[in-house]
């Protein structure tokens, strides 16, 4: 085994462009071949299995091997994307955030895809997420590339692909990748040599910053003329969000936000949060600080790819996903008319959709998690006006269509600005608003557990032990029912997750998680508000702290 897998890393070794890796990786050959454990322990994890390309495309720590991104295995992926295009000058867009790696990571693939006689555009600088998705349906593309790993750990990149914008893609444009596009692509990248012999090209076309002006014109256009009045405080949590964000709140008439400035300019190592998501406990410290000290209405807080959103209201704290996407959902039904809109969320997000659904007369529907399904959300000849998922993401239309067909934390930001100066005017904040929202359809609480583990299979004993043997109860709320969407429940997709039903009282929701090795809970309680609010609220976070402590207890069994 050892031997094999040494064969392996100095095969890696001859086709590897990058002189990084090539020094990285053999000085791990070297030490291995002198009998040390580490280094033989280490090559075992690079090339024991390799990166998959799936419909989240490809995540993981930055090094050499197939099991780690790099050069070889992004040339690889582009090598394949080509080959799925097919023969014909396909015309592909390609962004890319200021993680480490990024930028050669895109021109690699700029060079393989150019190579292969497709047409590529490059976006002129590292850019949000969503000016690529953007860009996609803008120029009418036939695919996009997104290299970016999100919120993950400085050490780690990622590779996302978008359907393009051709008639067959039709209102899907510019969305993420579904099956079976991921098997096909992935069948093709098996299917690659050594990189070496890629053809490569170098006339590909770096796009100017109109692409970036026409974007901004889209999202401002979602936000009707209206209240600006609004203190904000921003953080771009060291991403590509920064500049973007301000020039859509100037262009749409705000008040130019103050920043956070150690955290403004996009830096990979992100000095200042031990974890680049706003989710992540002490995150979003200095924002806060800086809105209390600022005396900001609002504080707006974008991923380091500006996908997701995050806000808080200074002296309470952050909002949840899913506050957010309730107050979100009637601020575009507000703006928006017809019997065709449709709304949606997912699994695991909050029931309180589908409540402002019946309420406002729209279709809503439910979708598995992850944006690649939200925004192919809705039947033929319905508008998706409006997506969410608890984890951040929101994604904004209007009459006039959706810009983007993603998550997108700018638009959202501005869309959440319009609602919060809208409330200012009339001497209320976002948290009047979510009180009205619980004396309407009750009062909505949730929290997540996410369990860590070593090894992947203990994910899939836990989802095989909860399957054969449900609990009864949740502490005090009894299970009333289970909804095993391995079987494709409600006509969705199978995917490996449960919902525990709680009488009328919420529900819990069990996923493995798609990037991490993680099992994940996330829990509601819904409680009808009779009277005093803040009264319910008090009463609801007991029982939900007493249901997330069942909750774990059943999950680690």
């Amino acid at each position: 085994m050892t031997a094999d897998i040494l064969d392996q890393a100095r095969r890696w070794l001859a086709q590897d462009p990058d002189p990084d890796t090539r020094v990285e990786l053999s000085g791990l050959v070297e030490r291995a071949e002198r009998g040390e454990a580490a280094a033989l322990d280490e090559l075992a994890d690079r090339f024991g299995s390799r990166l998959e390309f799936g419909t989240a495309g490809l995540r993981g720590a930055l090094g050499a091997g197939p099991n780690r991104m790099n050069r070889v295995v992004v040339m690889r992926a582009a090598a394949g994307i080509a080959a799925w295009l097919g023969d014909g000058r396909g015309h592909v867009v390609i962004g890319y955030d200021a993680r480490h790696r990024s930028a050669d990571f895109a021109r690699d693939s700029a060079s393989v895809l150019t190579g292969a006689g497709h047409r590529v555009s490059l976006l002129p600088e590292p850019l949000p997420t969503p000016v690529l998705a953007f860009a996609v349906r803008d120029l009418g593309a036939d695919a996009g590339i997104m290299v970016t790993a999100s919120h993950n750990p400085p050490q780690d990149n990622g590779y996302k692909v978008y359907v393009g914008g051709g008639e067959a893609a039709g209102a899907d444009a510019g969305t993420q990748i579904v099956s079976p596009a991921d098997a096909e692509i992935s069948a093709r990248i098996d299917a690659v040599g050594p990189v070496g012999d890629l053809p490569s090209g170098k006339d590909w076309t770096v796009l100017g910053h109109e692409v970036v002006d026409r974007y901004l014109d889209a999202v401002t256009a979602l936000v009707p003329d209206g209240e600006r009045d609004l203190a904000t405080t921003y953080t771009a949590m060291h991403g590509v969000g920064g500049r973007v964000l301000l020039a859509a709140m100037e262009r749409a008439g705000f008040p130019r936000p103050s920043v956070v400035a150690a955290q403004f300019d996009p830096d990979p190592d992100f000095p200042t949060v031990d974890f680049p998501n706003p989710e992540e406990p002490g995150a979003m410290d200095m924002a806060l600080a800086t809105g209390a000290a600022d005396g900001s209405d609002l504080v707006i807080a974008n991923d380091p790819d500006a996908d997701r959103l995050a806000l808080a209201v200074p002296g309470h704290g952050l909002l949840t996903g899913n506050e957010v996407g309730g107050l979100l959902a009637e601020y575009v039904l507000d703006h928006t008319t017809g019997p065709d809109r449709v709304v949606a969320t997912s699994i695991v997000s909050s029931s309180l959709l589908g409540k402002i659904a019946r309420d406002r007369g729209v279709h809503y529907e439910e979708t598995l998690t992850g944006f690649k399904w939200l925004a192919r959300a809705g039947a033929p000849g319905q508008r998706r006006v409006f997506a969410f998922e608890e984890a951040l993401g929101y994604c904004v239309g209007g009459d006039g269509g959706r810009p983007v067909s993603d998550k997108d934390g700018v638009s959202a930001a501005l869309a959440a600005s319009a609602l919060a100066a809208h409330a200012r005017r009339g001497g209320r904040t976002l948290l009047d608003l979510l009180d009205d929202q619980a004396r309407r359809y009750g009062l909505h609480l949730s929290d997540q557990l996410s369990v860590r583990v070593e090894d992947l299979a203990e994910i899939s004993a836990a989802m095989r032990r909860l399957r054969a043997e449900p609990p009864a109860a949740f502490g005090s709320l009894r299970v009333a029912g289970v909804d095993d969407f391995a079987a494709g429940h409600a006509g969705l997709p199978p995917t490996d997750a449960l919902r525990f039903r709680l009488e009328d009282r919420g529900r819990v929701t069990l996923r493995p998680s798609g990037t991490e090795p993680k099992l994940k809970a996330y829990a509601e309680v819904v409680l009808d508000v009779d009277g005093d609010v803040a009264a319910t609220r008090a009463l609801g976070s007991g029982l939900l702290a007493e249901l997330m402590a069942s909750v774990a207890g059943v999950v680690r069994g």
